[in-house]
């Protein structure tokens, strides 16, 4: 059985309490690790450690971190089996997501890389003579993060590595039921070169940690991914404290397909923006929504699409749809399935679970009353749905307080360019699935999605604070 500690100030450290909590494997239910629970004087330590570590690293040359994080990515690839059987073990995750996850994340260390050496400013035209007027950025101090279970490599690393690369330390908290590829992330980044300190990761409960680590005035943000209630309860308290937010929360995104589409092309795509890791990802396009005139068949065609998904463990390389992350899901999905097909859904197939695997599952014939419409299940159930034409099909779209990310399937330029006009979320993608991510790209939502914006430069004005900057020559008169 393994055990893992907190990982502070470049060391395992055994939690002060003694605590300890099972990680448990989401397919067999069996426990996989044994994981030491932080508690408040353990954050403490890890705050004090992260603010000394930080007086030396936001001094480092960007030429420094730059090789840390290219160093990083080519240990993750060497390990990158060790990483993906993590994955698996411990978040369910298929062996096609596990690879897919390892090596994204690999190269989004690479596109972190190159951030190093882009932390700028801007020069103004004064109105003043004599004046030179610019801009910097420079680092906040302490980030708290918190990340998800979903993609627990990839989001972490979201979190933490621009973080790190504008020159702040970082104290990390994942999800309490995938500590582990945390933990491996920081002894990659030991392994790659990284001073003690600037990464600290504290597995424990976040209503224990939460506002201990919010409230301490060394901690300058706190960037978080879970879900809307959790989120807005994060920015509650660090409103009380004038911490700064990034949020990037749940989502019942849209996928729009018009009459005039390739249909077998957007069933594909739809397929997989719903089950792509058993429809545990925020992107997931839960809500497709088809123009009457091809409703029929699509449907048809999507429901023989998701009836060749195979579903089970998520060691078989043939299965698409393995086990959701806790025990008490699919019982809770269940109940949302059947109270939709109460209210008037038809189920086309699956509807049913075995343990943690519960079936890919289409309903038909949703509109908007429907429990399937409007709540976010994290599971692997699609709501088809009827638009009158492709107005309806928006106004549908945007009949949700979430607003993160959509899809719209269309040939038609005129319609292409109503849909990224007016449909209400931070990404809109055309003719492509609504999972989509790449390093550099603006990622973020709208309404209940979250606030602000993570990749590339976007992260980097987020994790720095701008300030204005005048030098007179001559000097100024004054009418005194």
């Amino acid at each position: 059985m393994q055990e893992f500690q907190l990982f502070v100030n470049g060391e395992y450290t055994p939690a002060t309490s003694g605590v300890t909590k099972d990680d448990l494997n989401p397919y067999t239910g069996e426990v996989y690790a044994v994981i030491h629970q932080a508690n408040q004087e353990d954050a403490k330590h890890a705050l004090d450690c992260a603010w000394q570590a930080y007086q030396g690293w936001k001094a480092t040359l960007p030429s420094f971190r730059e090789n840390i994080f290219v160093n990083a990515a080519n240990i993750m690839r060497a390990r990158a089996d060790e990483l993906k059987d993590i994955l698996i073990e411990e978040a369910g995750a298929t062996l096609l997501k596990a690879n897919y996850e390892v090596h994204h994340t690999a190269a989004m260390l690479m596109g972190i890389a190159g951030e190093c050496r882009r932390v700028t400013g801007e020069t103004y035209v004064s109105d003043y003579p004599g004046v030179r007027s610019y801009s910097i950025r420079q680092s906040l101090g302490i980030i708290v993060a918190i990340s998800p279970f979903n993609f627990p490599l990839l989001l972490a690393i979201r979190k933490i590595g621009w973080a790190m690369a504008a020159g702040n330390s970082v104290l990390l908290k994942p999800s309490e039921v995938t500590p582990v590829i945390a933990l491996k992330i920081a002894e990659i980044f030991k392994e790659a070169g990284l001073p003690p300190g600037v990464l600290n990761v504290v597995p424990g409960k976040s209503s224990q940690l939460g506002e201990c680590l919010f409230s301490d005035p060394r901690v300058k943000k706190v960037t978080f991914t879970g879900s809307t209630q959790v989120g807005k309860a994060i920015a509650e308290i660090c409103a009380k404290y004038n911490t700064r937010v990034t949020l990037e929360m749940g989502g019942k995104n849209p996928i729009v397909v018009l009459k005039d589409a390739d249909i077998d092309y957007a069933v594909n795509a739809s397929v997989f923006s719903n089950y792509m890791n058993q429809g545990q990802v925020c992107m997931c396009g839960t809500r497709v929504i088809i123009e009457e005139d091809i409703y029929d068949e699509f449907v048809a065609k999507f429901t023989a699409k998701v009836n060749t998904l195979k579903h089970g463990n998520p060691r078989d390389p043939e299965v698409f749809v393995g086990p959701l992350i806790r025990p008490d899901q699919a019982p809770w999905i269940h109940e949302q399935v059947n109270k939709s097909i109460a209210e008037g859904a038809q189920l086309l197939t699956g509807g049913d679970f075995e343990d943690s695997v519960y079936a890919p599952t289409v309903l038909a014939d949703v509109d908007e009353t429907m429990t399937v419409f409007k709540t976010e299940l994290f599971g692997p159930v699609a709501a088809l749905i009827k638009a009158k034409d492709y107005k309806h099909a928006i106004e549908l779209a945007n009949n949700s307080h979430y607003g993160l990310s959509s899809a719209v399937f269309t040939n038609d330029l005129e319609k292409t360019m109503y849909a990224i006009d007016n449909i209400e979320s931070g990404m809109v993608h055309v003719n492509g699935p609504s999972i989509r991510d790449e390093p550099v790209v603006p990622f973020g939502g709208v309404k209940d999605s979250g606030q602000g914006r993570e990749g590339g430069k976007f992260s980097m004005d987020e994790f720095t604070e701008l300030k204005w900057v005048t030098i007179q020559t001559g000097q100024q008169k004054f009418p005194i």
